[in-house]
């Protein structure tokens, strides 16, 4: 079956596909997540991270063979990993992330969405390198369709989130690989007609639509891993 790399997006960690690899494992597939670096148990200083640093943290943990997944702004680092070493990616999978426009940073592409939903819930540090999410408004942002007790623990993982990568364009776009799109329609982060039209004409793979949060990883995992295995078996089959 299919080898599925996992990263999260701002502020989040490996933490949050907690419930996703045990519902893929069951399905027969190996499944990994990564902290990226500076987040969740990674000690790497705010200060030192880039994208490129990020897409070199994606390469390492990565199989021959592996299907990324990429969860918001981790739809930059999963590029930037499958346009450095596309003979180990099988395919790209993003979720409810940004899909990079060559020469954009996601900064942006946050700024071409038809509203901001996230902007007032974002705290950026005095010294700019990072920033943070409200805790006051952290659910309502992120889990607000997930149970109580979980999306207490969620916001309590969140951690800063270093602002130079998502202030930071990839030049070059196009990876050559299978890509496959998973919308949430009931995202309150990256609102769901910007996820339209970042879909719109496209190609190299399957959208699908989800009837979620930003957080279908912890409000809907079987469902997820149920879309996730039929992408795999998809991309395996050709």
């Amino acid at each position: 079956m299919a080898e599925f790399l996992l990263v999260h997006g701002s502020c989040h960690g490996a933490w949050c596909w907690r419930d996703v690899i045990p519902a893929l494992t069951a399905l027969g597939h190996s499944a990994r997540a990564i902290d990226l670096p500076s987040h969740g148990d990674d000690e790497t200083p705010p200060e030192t991270v880039t994208l490129d640093l990020y897409a070199d943290a994606v390469i390492a943990a990565i199989a021959p063979d592996t299907i990324l997944v990429g969860h918001s702004m981790a739809g930059y680092p999963i590029t930037a990993a499958a346009l450095k070493a596309p003979d180990r990616i099988k395919a790209l999978v993003y979720l409810c992330a940004y899909v990079p426009i060559a020469g954009k940073t996601l900064a942006e592409m946050r700024a071409m969405a038809p509203s901001q939903p996230l902007l007032e819930a974002v705290q950026v540090a005095p010294d700019r390198v990072t920033f943070t999410i409200d805790p006051a408004q952290a659910v309502a942002k992120f889990y607000h369709d997930v149970d109580p007790a979980t999306a207490d623990w969620a916001r309590a993982q969140l951690c800063a989130q270093p602002i130079l990568p998502q202030e930071t364009a990839l030049a070059q776009v196009a990876t050559g690989l299978p890509r496959h799109y998973i919308r949430c329609r009931d995202d309150r982060t990256i609102p769901p007609l910007f996820q339209d039209v970042m879909t719109k004409d496209w190609h190299g793979g399957r959208v699908i639509d989800m009837a979620t949060s930003h957080s279908p990883f912890l409000s809907d995992p079987t469902a997820l891993a149920a879309h996730l295995d039929a992408l795999a078996q998809e991309t395996l089959a050709t």
